[in-house]
């Protein structure tokens, strides 16, 4: 019986539906992942931002959103969308990091020697 169709009592449940509406994942946005990179990392973060169900940081909520999409999508994501859900994961890391103090404009920075001499 090579060729024989599984009856439907025998086929292996779709647990990933499941998943997504009962577990303590992330509200998202309708079709967040139709988006362009930066969009769908804006919108990841600001899902796990607002959810009072999440239980890492937003970062790894937001990361474990993505892949978990990655992931359920299979060998059915086409190239060009998984580069561009490859490269929202570089947005949302850039988006999470934390941004570097910047000198306000007016200000000079007095190195070791020179601070001492201005004192």
């Amino acid at each position: 019986m090579a060729g024989a169709r599984k009856s439907p009592a025998s086929r292996p449940r779709r647990w990933s539906a499941e998943v997504a509406k009962r577990s303590d994942a992330l509200d998202l946005e309708p079709e967040v992942f139709k988006r362009g990179a930066a969009g769908i990392a804006r919108s990841l973060k600001r899902s796990a931002e607002r959810s009072h169900r999440r239980k890492g940081t937003v970062l790894s909520s937001a990361m474990s959103m993505l892949n978990f999409f990655i992931n359920r999508a299979g060998k059915n994501l086409s190239a060009t969308r998984r580069r561009v859900l490859e490269q929202a994961k570089v947005e949302l890391r850039k988006q999470a990091a934390p941004h570097p103090v910047q000198a306000s404009a007016g200000s000079t920075h007095l190195g070791g020697s020179a601070r001492r001499r201005a004192h």
